[in-house]
């Protein structure tokens, strides 16, 4: 292997190492009554980096998070987090993403993230909610109001 190959190969491990250096982890609390009611994640809407985690925290029993199908950018890997239990995803797409607690979604505990300054599918996720919104029993506004903070 010549000088410019390992050079090259060296470059690059630490650019890769760099950008973990850079990605943060953020918290999002399962509560059961948090600032903004019942049924809630706290913070319910983060506009994160590529690369960023985030740590949905079972802070009160029996919630999870799940992605919405249909509320995730393309390519982008959904989860399901068990009842109870801690969860962390990392996003490496950028884009909107739809979240809930699946047992509690007809409460609308719901949340919404951004993950860098793309939003391409935001207008999906806008359709998806109108139907996915129409399960709710109240807080009918809830994900609407998390969709208008994406810029």
């Amino acid at each position: 292997m010549g000088t410019i190959s390992k050079n090259l190969i060296i470059s690059l491990i630490i650019s890769f190492a760099c950008l973990d250096l850079y990605s943060e982890t953020h918290t999002v609390k399962m509560l059961n009554q948090g600032a903004t009611g019942v049924m809630v994640f706290e913070p319910a809407f983060l506009k994160i980096n590529v690369g960023d985690t985030v740590t949905f925290e079972s802070t009160d029993a029996a919630h999870n998070s799940a992605s919405i199908p249909g509320m995730i950018p393309s390519g982008a890997s959904p989860w399901n987090g068990q009842l109870s239990r801690d969860i962390s995803v990392t996003f490496e797409i950028p884009g909107v993403y739809g979240y809930q607690c699946t047992p509690h979604a007809m409460m609308a505990m719901v949340g919404v993230i951004q993950v860098g300054d793309d939003n391409s599918n935001l207008e999906t996720s806008k359709n998806v909610a109108v139907q996915f919104k129409s399960t709710f029993v109240m807080n009918q506004t809830r994900l609407d109001e998390y969709l208008a903070k994406i810029n």
